[in-house]
């Protein structure tokens, strides 16, 4: 058992250490004997056509936003080899290699590929074949890709197990198209009620806990599955008072939390939570959960502790700002009380706080938010919680690299980094609205999309 074990320890670190990179085993059957050309081998044994041979490209454009400096740099080309950058800069400086691809995107915006640093790529399963939803879910990861996001973070599976690390290996390995993915498998939920013998737990749900041994047993066991992510729900729905005040259900005892989140970061790993506000919101805070998601009832007390902790704020605006919230609130108010402009100055505040990470994640999800328009995300930071445009530019690309600890690989136009890199036809700093336009996707230096100029040798 222990043997066992230690394989499938040793089984994950492998795979999350190819997580980004995108390598995988790809020996090829000797001697082929079958149609074509030798093909490549995946993981699973299954052969597919191999990736091309690696090439120079060198891509021209008007204008280059640097998210670094938050600046527009104007006539720039890159160069790439393979997947990946071998030089950026001024068109009169930088040499384009001979024999190199030129693909000329005329006086359009290059930007690094973007980040969504919350997606669920499967629907909720409900009472859906494991068949149909993943066929959806592919549906999902490509449609992301071809709207520009060329990573991102996917936040629990709904309901359908460890489907999401199946997906990413298969992105990773060439089998489909999709971004570059770090996932958070089944969830951990807390057991209020003791475990009914007649009701086995679904083990496509997420885990449930009701003890500090529980909660450390189900992380361990989540990051034996492949997981890259904790994903932790500390504080539960909320409600009105009749006075109007906004309340939380708190989840897990501050001492099971706080399990959760050791357990995780001592396995070298990241959590993030689920939280609408309260108790439950300020105890994810106080254990360190390294990313605060929707936050609806954040204070500037919570907001302080976030600076000082150096965790990260994920929004997701548009999830919770869409006119279902209010059909909601006024089925259960009577129409007296609502969520949405609670949440918008909570998110105003924290945006407008000194030293706060403010990541781009959109919770799309297949139910309200449908994917390839997660874009929006970066014109509601803008118009909503007040961040500048070339801010919420950073919110999804540097700022959250870093958050997913791809800070060195990916997040801006850079040497050495991967080719990730899109276009948009107009100025994203003059109109943000510009990056629900994508007109240009690169992925590893493999072109995705492309519909300004056709490339030249």
């Amino acid at each position: 058992m222990r043997c066992t074990s230690a394989m499938t320890v040793g089984f994950g670190i492998l795979i999350s250490a190819m997580t980004l990179s995108g390598q995988g085993p790809a020996t090829p059957p000797a001697p082929w004997r079958g149609a074509g050309a030798t093909p490549c081998v995946g993981t699973d044994g299954g052969v597919y056509q191999c990736a091309p041979a690696l090439r120079t490209i060198a891509l021209r454009a008007g204008r280059l936003f640097d998210s670094k400096t938050g600046q527009m740099l104007t006539r720039q080309v890159v160069v790439l080899h393979g997947d990946r950058i071998t030089d950026v800069g001024p068109a009169a400086r930088v040499t384009i290699p001979a024999g190199a691809q030129v693909i000329d995107l005329g006086q359009a915006t290059l930007l690094p590929g973007l980040i969504d640093a919350h997606t669920h790529m499967f629907n909720q399963r409900g009472k859906m074949a494991a068949e149909a939803s993943l066929l959806i879910a592919v549906q999902n990861a490509r449609a992301d890709l071809l709207a520009g996001f060329t990573a991102a973070r996917d936040m629990s599976s709904h309901g359908n197990g460890y489907g999401d690390v199946e997906m990413r290996n298969a992105i990773n390995q060439g089998t489909i198209d999709g971004p570059r993915y770090q996932v958070s498998g089944r969830g951990i939920v807390w057991g209020a009620e003791p475990p009914n013998p007649a009701a086995p737990p679904n083990p496509l749900a997420s885990a449930v806990v009701r003890s500090v041994d529980e909660a450390r047993a189900a992380v361990r066991a989540e990051i034996e599955h492949g997981a890259d992510w904790i994903k932790l729900f500390p504080a539960g729905g909320y409600s009105f008072t009749a006075t109007g005040q906004d309340q939380y259900v708190v989840t897990y005892p501050l001492p099971v939390l706080q399990a959760l989140i050791d357990e995780t970061h001592r396995l070298g790993h990241k959590a993030g939570c689920h939280v609408y506000g309260g108790e439950g919101q300020k105890n994810a805070i106080v254990a360190g959960c390294d990313t605060i998601e929707h936050g609806f009832g954040l204070n500037q007390e919570q907001i302080d502790m976030m600076v000082a902790n150096r965790l990260y704020y994920d929004p997701t605006i548009v999830r919770y700002t869409e006119p279902y919230m209010d059909d909601n609130d006024a089925k259960s108010t009577g129409g007296k009380y609502r969520m949405i402009p609670i949440f918008e100055t909570a998110a105003r505040m924290a945006a407008a706080t000194r030293g706060i990470k403010v990541m781009m994640g959109s919770g799309v999800d297949g139910s309200t938010f449908p994917h390839g328009t997660q874009a929006l995300e970066f014109e509601w930071l803008v118009r909503r919680a007040g961040l500048s445009p070339a801010r919420a530019i950073q919110a999804g690309t540097t700022t959250n690299a870093e958050a997913l600890g791809w800070q060195d690989q990916i997040g801006s136009i850079d040497a050495g980094k991967y080719a990730d890199i899109i276009a948009v036809s107009g100025d994203p700093l003059a109109d943000i609205t510009e990056l629900q336009r994508v007109t240009f996707v690169m992925k590893g230096g493999k072109v995705v999309k492309n519909e300004l100029v056709p490339a030249r040798k």
